[in-house]
């Protein structure tokens, strides 16, 4: 009798190695990106009592941890996991988990220092994740998103220390767009336009930015200012320098994509612009105007136009492109057009709500489109019936 010779262990390394997920590990992902996933609900539900309107689940708690519920429980989570899986280490996951029970625990009755713990140990499990991608290929790339954690540590652990989310706007808000501006770059390097020097230049525009959110801090007058000229700088960098200048000329997905970032920049133009000329505002149409402007125009449009790639780097299961996407996508746009051009600008208080409950809408559609995609799988291509030439020729 001959006995079985096992397979070797290191046989199934290499496929692990090249990103297999084990369904242990999906699972797991798919935790984390459903706590996500319930603070976006929250958090649009926060947005309905904001605005005045009835919303399914009222509390007064709710509408004030809207804004770091949305920034850090909701987009911090999923963009901390696709980072976590890019390092592959398991101590990594503990950013995404932390960020996402802090989210749920400033939703359950626990008390709100639970859910601010949460969000700070998130943002502190972060700066090892970009240390450890800076020491396998230091970059430009990783440096300005590293430079964005910090602020996002900074802005959760000043809210644990007390103070008013409205003044820790700029610094939730250049933790995500640094965070961003970082990962476009690492795309534009094949760009002809991108070299030593726009790489430079780049992170000139974010350590001013950093500096700016200190300033903004302790002098207001001075800060958003600069803020503004750094946020105007750093837009003209993306539109100089960011591939989606020629994706657009593209079809299918590449093009979808393009549209939503060229689009989420030109948002980010109102923000700088408010900033420059109005200067600080804590409440109010420019306080909105600024808030929506960046989080919904900006941070919104950057989810959608990378959905597709984030969710395979993340369950290792495809969000096919369909053109229905673009609705709700145009949605978005047009109903913020609707808030702060008519809304805020104006004074009209019935445009700010009913652009808000379709910017509402046009988010949770857009939910809706993402998860079919996923249950349809891959679009059949259309084979086009032979025509009677391509006949002669095969007979």
């Amino acid at each position: 009798m001959t006995r079985s010779t096992p397979a070797p262990t290191n046989a199934v390394r290499p496929a692990r190695r090249a990103g297999a997920v084990t369904p242990r590990r999906a699972a797991g992902r798919l935790v984390l990106l459903l706590a996500g996933g319930i603070a976006l609900l929250a958090g649009l539900d926060g947005a309905l009592l904001l605005l005045g309107l009835s919303a399914p689940i009222v509390s007064a708690r709710l509408a004030d941890v809207h804004g770091p519920l949305m920034v850090f429980g909701f987009v911090g989570t999923v963009v901390v996991l696709e980072r976590a899986v890019a390092v592959r280490k398991k101590w990594a996951f503990l950013a995404p988990a932390f960020l996402g029970a802090g989210g749920l625990a400033v939703l359950s009755p626990l008390p709100l220092l639970v859910g601010r713990l949460g969000f700070v140990a998130g943002s502190v499990m972060l700066l090892p994740i970009y240390l450890v991608i800076w020491r396998r290929a230091p970059s430009t790339s990783t440096a300005v998103q590293a430079l964005g954690a910090m602020l996002g540590l900074m802005a959760t652990v000043l809210w644990l220390g007390g103070v008013p989310v409205p003044q820790l706007v700029p610094a939730m808000t250049f933790y995500l767009v640094l965070t961003i501006a970082g990962e476009r770059l690492e795309l534009a390097r094949i760009s002809p336009t991108v070299d030593e020097r726009a790489e430079t230049r780049l992170l000139g525009v974010a350590l001013s930015l950093a500096a700016g959110v200190v300033a903004a801090l302790f002098w207001p007058l001075i800060g958003y200012p600069l803020l503004g000229i750094g946020t105007l700088a750093l837009v003209a960098w993306l539109f100089r320098h960011d591939v989606a200048t020629r994706l657009i000329r593209h079809h299918g997905l590449p093009r979808f994509m393009a549209a939503c970032l060229l689009a989420g920049y030109a948002w980010l133009i109102v923000a700088g612009g408010s900033w420059l000329i109005l200067g600080a505002s804590y409440s109010g149409p420019a306080y909105d105007a600024v808030l929506h402007s960046v989080f919904l125009g900006f941070v919104m449009s950057m989810i959608m136009a990378h959905a597709p790639t984030i969710l395979p780097a993340v369950l290792r299961r495809p969000l096919p492109y369909r053109p229905a996407m673009y609705g709700p996508a145009v949605l978005l746009h047009a109903s913020l057009l609707v808030r702060v051009l008519i809304g805020d600008a104006r004074g009209v208080a019935e445009a700010v709500q009913w652009g808000g409950v379709v910017n509402i809408v046009a988010v949770l559609a857009f939910v809706v489109v993402a998860v079919a995609s996923v249950l349809r799988g891959a679009p059949v291509p259309r084979v086009s019936p032979p025509t009677r030439k391509t006949l002669d020729l095969t007979s």
